[in-house]
């Protein structure tokens, strides 16, 4: 839907000429306050979306970055009911993406999950391990909630599969860059430009790509082929040195998104 706040602003970012930057956030590291702190400070750097992550304790698709953000959050005692409130009290310029693993959504209870975010302004909702066609009802109750369902899709998915896998998506669709846990590593971009195109043959969303992004060289790359570069570990890792080191990191990356 055009009127939703991520659609919006991939189509400001296509109208400028460059690809969205979207940082990665773990809810309550290296504080609940460094977080809400972070989450204004994005918009002020000239990023254009957040993805904020839900403490879990069993993270398998993560690195040990954010698997040890993870467990210091919830050692901490961050929660998904705490994200929430980082999110209600935070004063994010962008849209605000929620980012977990499907266990703390059951246990907090879809239904109101959904209903709660939608009612401090979260825009989407990305559930890292609930395959697409496993819970359509799941699926369908976040729409109907008024966010968007954004979708993963691996280097290795087959052409056969991406249609399935985007059909009920919205909002954009999350590349995953290579093979592996989350986590900062060079390498050539080759995979993730082979899945872009796939992505692109089965729908007309707007495709990020993110897992191992570090540098405005790496930012630069994919953005030649995608229209957004997700950053996550690297920035977990300035996170830990305050805010102000985190934007420094994101001030660097966003010199790889002028227009070319």
């Amino acid at each position: 839907m055009s009127d939703r706040p991520i659609a919006a602003r991939f189509g400001a970012t296509r109208a400028a000429g460059r690809a969205a930057l979207i940082p990665y956030l773990m809810a309550g590291y290296p504080s609940a306050d460094a977080t809400r702190e972070a989450l204004a400070m994005i918009g002020e750097v000239g990023a254009d979306l957040a993805e904020l992550g839900v403490p879990f304790s069993d993270p398998l698709a993560d690195g040990p970055v954010i698997q040890r953000a993870s467990e210091a959050a919830l050692r901490a005692g961050m929660s998904l009911e705490g994200a929430l409130r980082v999110v209600a009290d935070a004063r994010a310029t962008v849209p605000v993406v929620l980012f977990s693993y499907l266990n703390p959504l059951l246990a907090y209870g879809f239904d109101a999950l959904v209903r709660d975010a939608a009612a401090i302004g979260v825009a989407g909702l990305l559930v890292t391990d609930l395959p697409a066609g496993q819970d359509p009802e799941l699926a369908r109750a976040v729409t109907a909630g008024g966010l968007d369902l954004i979708r993963l899709v691996a280097p290795t998915t087959t052409p056969a599969r991406v249609p399935e896998i985007v059909a009920d998506a919205s909002g954009f669709v999350y590349v995953i860059a290579r093979l592996g846990v989350t986590g900062p590593r060079t390498g050539e971009t080759g995979m993730a430009e082979r899945a872009v195109r796939r992505v692109r043959e089965a729908t007309h969303l707007p495709v990020a790509v993110g897992f191992g992004i570090r540098g405005p060289d790496q930012v630069r790359a994919i953005a030649r082929f995608a229209d957004g570069v997700v950053v996550g570990s690297a920035l977990v890792e300035r996170m830990a040195g305050g805010v102000e080191s985190a934007r420094s990191l994101l001030a660097e990356l966003r010199t790889g998104l002028a227009p070319f």
